[in-house]
């Protein structure tokens, strides 16, 4: 179930959070974007697409502690 988790001492925790953010980044930058679209028709609430970016940002760094494929065990 936890593969390649950020709590086992065989995963470089360096390389882990650097997956993370990866992923954290492209998350947010897929809601961003949908948001936008969705928003190029009626007005956009900055501060409402800023705040769901940022959660699911956050959303995915806690889905990669159940592990993240790009890293491997030592």
């Amino acid at each position: 179930m936890f593969k390649n988790t950020v709590f086992k001492a065989s995963v470089d925790t360096k390389q882990w959070f650097k997956a993370a953010g990866i992923r954290a980044v492209k998350t947010m930058a897929q809601v961003a974007g949908s948001m936008l679209v969705i928003g190029a028709f009626n007005e956009t609430a900055w501060s409402i697409m800023l705040q769901t970016t940022l959660v699911a940002g956050l959303a995915s760094v806690l889905t990669s502690i159940a592990g993240i494929p790009e890293v491997g065990e030592k």
